[in-house]
């Protein structure tokens, strides 16, 4: 008999799998999609997250690092205590390289003081998490030192399409400081003005590549995952 009360259970849906673009008996590397947590944040319905997806096919996978839950693009994760011992520290070294890209509103060009000789420009701004407004941070005396280099790929009529190197690792590092220059990034919840914020459905900022030294053998690792966007509207290529 069918009771309303007692109503057979549905089998939750299986996670959608994260499958590594690449993978050995340390190391994980991952496309973290844009809107998925890396790790799970506070309340039921924050648990799906990146690191419980991969964990799920691999027990033995461990977090070393992050990005923010809007932003896509390469991500490590380490194999075992020992493997996310060493990958650690070579983030806390700079041994990881990292670099960014990004869709900002405006032209930064047109302000920007002289580059280096490679063209890079750099943006300094200790970064300091606004509590009474959090996740938001800003720039302030009493925040933590912070550096980030930006280069111009192409400009466009409303936006620029930039490329971006953390030399600092702060939370939401690139997003404040391009946001200080008065060129915030477009779809950011957190830092765009509305006109802004509506010029994309997402936040437009990618992890496109990381190279590092593997933690056991020291073999030069470098990845790419490289995204199709324009500086012009629609600004996502098909």
């Amino acid at each position: 008999m069918w009771c309303l009360n007692n109503p057979t259970p549905v089998p939750a849906e299986p996670l959608p799998v994260i499958t590594p673009i690449y993978e050995d008996e340390h190391l994980l590397v991952l496309d973290k999609p844009s809107g998925l947590l890396s790790v799970p944040g506070r309340g039921p319905d924050k648990q799906d997250c990146l690191s419980k997806r991969v964990q799920d096919r691999y027990p033995d996978a461990l977090v070393v690092h992050r990005l923010d839950q809007d932003t896509s693009g390469l991500l490590i994760m380490a194999r075992g205590i020992e493997a996310q011992r060493r990958i650690s520290r070579a983030f806390e070294t700079r041994q990881v390289h990292k670099r960014y890209v990004a869709l900002v509103a405006g032209n930064p060009l047109l302000t920007a003081s002289a580059p280096n000789d490679e063209g890079w420009y750099t943006v300094e701004g200790p970064i300091l998490l606004d509590w009474e407004r959090r996740p938001i941070h800003i720039i302030h005396p009493d925040g933590k030192p912070s550096r980030s280099l930006w280069r111009s790929l192409h400009v466009g009529d409303t936006a620029s399409l930039i490329e971006l190197e953390p030399f600092t690792g702060r939370t939401h590092q690139l997003r404040v400081h391009m946001q200080s220059l008065g060129h915030p990034m477009l779809g950011d919840s957190l830092y765009a003005p509305p006109e802004v914020l509506a010029m994309s459905p997402r936040l437009m900022l990618h992890a496109k590549s990381l190279a590092l030294a593997h933690p056991f053998t020291q073999e030069p690792l470098a990845f790419e995952l490289p995204m199709a966007w324009a500086a012009s509207a629609p600004y996502q290529m098909a």
